[in-house]
C-alpha cells in the first residue's frame, strides 16, 4: 500500500480551486475529478475517497502519466469509467 502524502492531496487541490468556474461549484469536503482512459467525464466525489488504498492507486497511476499539471484543469485519472463507478461505488457503501 502506497500512503499519499498530504502536500500531494492540498496540490491537486489548489489546482483546482485555480482552474476554471466549474471546478469552483464544488461543494466543500468534495473534489472534481476526470475519468476516462480517451474521453474524460467529470465526478464530484467525496475528498474521504482520497485516503482509501485502493484510491490511492488510482491518484498514483494519475500521477505517473500526467502528473498534476494536465491539460483538462483539474485532476484527471486515467482508467475506465467504469472501473471508477465502481470503486466509488464500493466506497460510499463502506
Amino acid at each position: 500500500m502506497m500512503a499519499i502524502r498530504l502536500p500531494r492531496i492540498l496540490q491537486a487541490k489548489q489546482h483546482l480551486l485555480r482552474g476554471s468556474s466549474p471546478a469552483r461549484d464544488v461543494r466543500k469536503g468534495y473534489i472534481a475529478v476526470y475519468v476516462g482512459e480517451e474521453e474524460k467525464k467529470r465526478f464530484v466525489i467525496p475528498v474521504s475517497h482520497l485516503n482509501q488504498p485502493s484510491f490511492q492507486e488510482l491518484l498514483s497511476k494519475a500521477e505517473e502519466e500526467y502528473g498534476f499539471d494536465h491539460q483538462m484543469g483539474g485532476l484527471t485519472i486515467p482508467c475506465r469509467e467504469d472501473i471508477f463507478i465502481d470503486l466509488t461505488s464500493r466506497l460510499n457503501a463502506s
